[in-house]
């Protein structure tokens, strides 16, 4: 009897941790949703209290910017009315550090702030020196003529003196390092001279020279501690809520984020939206396929075929005209009327007669469209890689090529582990768990309820039933009296019920 009253408690036990892991695992398939939903709202938020604030100051992505140049083969007869030949040189690659100051809380659920951007190259990442020498076309020069064409003929012919008393020519021979950071031209020096305010800077010209150690302007963002509908999203840049660089309201606003997160729990039908000074404008990428990045899925967001559309191909885009083929975007109204233009790398996705125009181009969606992997659960960016071009106008040809960069960044080292670790492995964790046990309770549950029915030991008797006749009654009772005699003594016999 001891034995069978403790059996009974063991499996009294087992069940009741059975039935508690079950409830257990049913809350946590109710709750672990909800719970992660708070924590990620929690985090993401631009809050000095939320894991993701000092990655947001300061971003622990390293970037890199490769620049190629199109070196020019044929200056002399592209001056003539010949089609320019180009050699693609590079890549020389920058290592990008960004961090902000300047952060200021508002009252209005904002926060205000100032990113810093300073470049230093990578000789051992990149495919040439600074020293490098690069036949191209002189901005200045060429700036300079396009603002001149409709002039009187006598301003044109004393810039023409000009020119030629400074030894300023259609297209320079520089080097790297002056192309992307500055050089001394005597024209500019000539220009800040006797125009002082006409050009927006003082010292020495290059493409990069305004970028480094310098801020990208006062960006205004939704905190989402208030407001989470709105979070990341831009408010001002530079204190104004639309530019006006543009020839219509819709390509005017500054829409989306500021380009470093956006809002959590995305989905194939979101798209990523941010404002870029460089462009001048604002972007939307479209979602295109799911991927991995390090253990951790994304989202890839690509370039719609539509960015650089000029308004005749996608109506929307008719505010950034006047246009030219489709695939590029004329920007010289936001860099002081010159003729630049910014499209993809070697005119990819636009109008096959540009890169026609030029000998030296192969567009390829491999090597130059652009792309950003989101995760999708936070918004967080884990891999990027974007690219434009810079062009510069000549008159003899369609487009004439200038350069291209690529800024890519991805999250790796502690930062990825990190990551990887708090918001991925840990939800996957608790969603297994809550799983296994409802499962382990549910086994635990069936073995009370096996015990109760095995531990009640039942006999079942089995008889025949005879025909009714003498011969039949004796053999019977010759079985019994067999039965009776053969027990040892002292044996009760029992009758087993059914």
């Amino acid at each position: 009897m001891g034995n069978l009253s403790r059996a009974r408690r063991v499996t009294a036990a087992l069940g009741f941790i059975g039935l508690l892991f079950a409830v257990l695992g049913i809350i946590m398939i109710v709750m672990v949703p909800s719970i992660i939903k708070q924590q990620v709202l929690k985090n993401v938020r631009i809050d000095p209290n939320s894991l993701s604030f000092n990655m947001w100051k300061e971003i622990p992505v390293p970037f890199y910017l490769s620049v190629y140049f199109f070196n020019i083969v044929n200056p002399e007869e592209i001056i003539q009315g010949q089609k320019p030949q180009v050699q693609e040189r590079g890549p020389y690659v920058y290592r990008e550090f960004r961090h902000k100051s300047n952060i200021t809380f508002n009252n209005n659920d904002t926060v205000s702030f100032l990113e810093y951007r300073s470049y230093q190259f990578q000789p051992d990442k990149s495919g040439g020196q600074e020293s490098d020498y690069i036949v191209m076309p002189n901005i200045l020069v060429l700036s300079a003529s396009m603002m001149m064409e409709n002039r009187p003929g006598f301003l044109k012919l004393m810039m023409t003196f000009v020119f030629s008393t400074l030894g300023q020519r259609a297209f320079m021979n520089r080097t790297v390092g002056e192309i992307m950071w500055g050089y001394d031209d005597p024209l500019i020096h000539l220009i800040n001279q006797y125009f002082p305010n006409l050009l927006p800077f003082k010292g020495k010209f290059g493409l990069f020279a305004e970028l480094n150690n310098s801020d990208s302007g006062l960006f205004t963002v939704f905190t989402g501690v208030k407001d989470f509908s709105r979070i990341h999203l831009v408010d001002k840049w530079n204190g104004v809520s639309k530019v006006n660089f543009w020839h219509s309201d819709q390509c005017n606003m500054i829409n989306g984020t500021s380009g470093q997160m956006w809002a959590p729990f995305m989905t194939p039908e979101s798209s990523l939206e941010f404002y870029s000074p460089e462009a001048c404008r604002s972007m939307k990428l479209v979602y295109k396929e799911q991927g991995v990045f390090g253990g951790i899925p994304t989202f890839r967001f690509v370039a719609p075929n539509t960015l650089f559309a000029n308004g005749s191909v996608y109506p929307p885009n008719e505010g950034f005209c006047p246009c030219r083929e489709s695939g590029i975007q004329n920007v010289s109204t936001c860099r002081f009327n010159a003729p630049l233009f910014l499209s993809h790398p070697h005119f990819y996705n636009a109008d096959p007669v540009l890169a026609e125009a030029v000998t030296g181009l192969h567009p390829n969606p491999k090597e130059h469209s652009l792309f950003l992997d989101i995760h999708p659960v936070t918004g967080i960016p884990m891999n990027c890689s974007v690219k434009l071009q810079l062009s510069l106008f000549l008159k003899s040809v369609k487009v004439g090529s200038g350069s291209w960069g690529c800024l890519s960044g991805a999250m790796e080292g502690e930062t990825l582990e990190t990551f990887y670790t708090q918001l991925v492995l840990m939800p996957k964790v608790l969603n297994y768990a809550q799983y296994v046990l409802l499962a382990l309770g549910c086994v635990l549950l069936l073995i009370p309820i096996i015990y109760q029915i095995r531990s009640q030991e039942k006999c079942y008797l089995f008889w025949i039933s005879f025909k009714k006749g003498s011969k039949d009654k004796e053999a019977v009772q010759a079985y019994s009296e067999f039965l009776m005699t053969s027990a040892p003594k002292g044996t009760v016999l029992q009758e087993a019920r059914l």
